[in-house]
């Protein structure tokens, strides 16, 4: 086994570097070195595996397969310092870093925190899809469970995706409408049809590049919008907004990922607690005239 001692760590930047670059000079450029410095790591390196990592050819280099193999190992490596050395400067009572879906943060997360959030420091930023955990200092992040879940992330359960159409109450018993749709979710409408059974008519309709702007439409008047509930849940009980078909259960939930660093943080571990308090309280608050699990015929019949 090879010692610690041994290994040429001032050599791997410059290996990571000349590999993401293609070049000697690029990398040199990069970590503010001469050519020639970087060139000196490569060899060590080169030594140090006792084979060529990579071929000199005029200005260029091209890694051998052997470096293509272990630059994954330096990649993961040079991230788990990364995140420690995070972690070491945050320490005990630094921010606790969240990253939230855009819509979700704006219509359930800050409200909430607004109301009653928990004694601690917290650094909030919004962004969809799997998070990059290994790049940055992401704590916790909040997503709608429509991805696959990256190696190593723990899952756990936040509150289900209840969907319905919303409108302004003045459209509450029309006989068409003008259908909202959020070009974020293309299928929302199309996927509540064919589990419910249930068609709304409508006589066109408007499509929103963001979905909190589909929300604001149907709030502000423009017609009926797809939404769950945990986003419309403010809107509903202040009368902003009303569900007349009510809503059912999605096939999609809201999860809290935590990468493997954070799980043993006290921090992480009493925000999730709250808000998993807070999703659980929202659903008892639930109307349960809203919670429409088999509809009626004269339910299907309405418009």
């Amino acid at each position: 086994m090879t010692s610690l001692v041994a290994l040429p760590f001032g050599s791997l930047r410059g290996f990571d570097a000349a590999m993401r670059a293609g070049s000697f000079t690029v990398a040199a450029q990069e970590l503010h070195l001469t050519h020639g410095a970087v060139s000196r790591q490569i060899r060590t390196l080169e030594e140090a595996a006792g084979t060529k990592l990579f071929d000199r050819r005029n200005r260029r280099v091209v890694p051998t397969l052997a470096a293509v193999a272990f630059h994954r190992h330096v990649v993961l490596a040079l991230e788990t310092l990364a995140a420690g050395l995070q972690e070491m400067k945050k320490g005990s009572d630094g921010p606790v870093v969240v990253s939230c879906e855009p819509t979700l943060t704006r219509q359930w997360l800050i409200p909430r925190l607004s109301r009653r959030s928990p004694a601690m420091t917290l650094d909030v930023s919004v962004a969809g899809g799997a998070p990059a955990f290994a790049e940055s200092a992401i704590d916790l992040a909040i997503r709608r469970e429509d991805f696959v879940l990256p190696t190593g992330v723990l899952a756990t359960p936040l509150m289900d995706e209840w969907m319905g159409p919303v409108c302004h109450p003045k459209f509450a018993r029309a006989k068409a409408a003008v259908r909202v749709h959020a070009a974020s979710r293309p299928d929302a409408w199309q996927t509540w049809e064919k589990e419910t059974g249930v068609r709304v008519r409508h006589a066109s309709s408007v499509t929103f590049e963001h979905f909190w702007l589909s929300l604001e439409a149907a709030a502000s008047g423009i017609g009926y919008a797809m939404a769950p509930y945990p986003l419309v849940e403010r809107e509903l009980r202040e009368g902003r907004l009303v569900a007349p078909f009510g809503f059912v259960r999605g096939a999609h939930r809201y999860v809290m990922l935590t990468p493997a660093r954070t799980r043993t943080d006290g921090r992480v571990t009493k925000l999730c607690r709250w808000l998993r308090a807070e999703a659980r309280a929202m659903h008892r608050a639930m109307p349960i005239s809203l919670q429409k699990i088999a509809y009626s015929e004269k339910l299907r019949r309405r418009p």
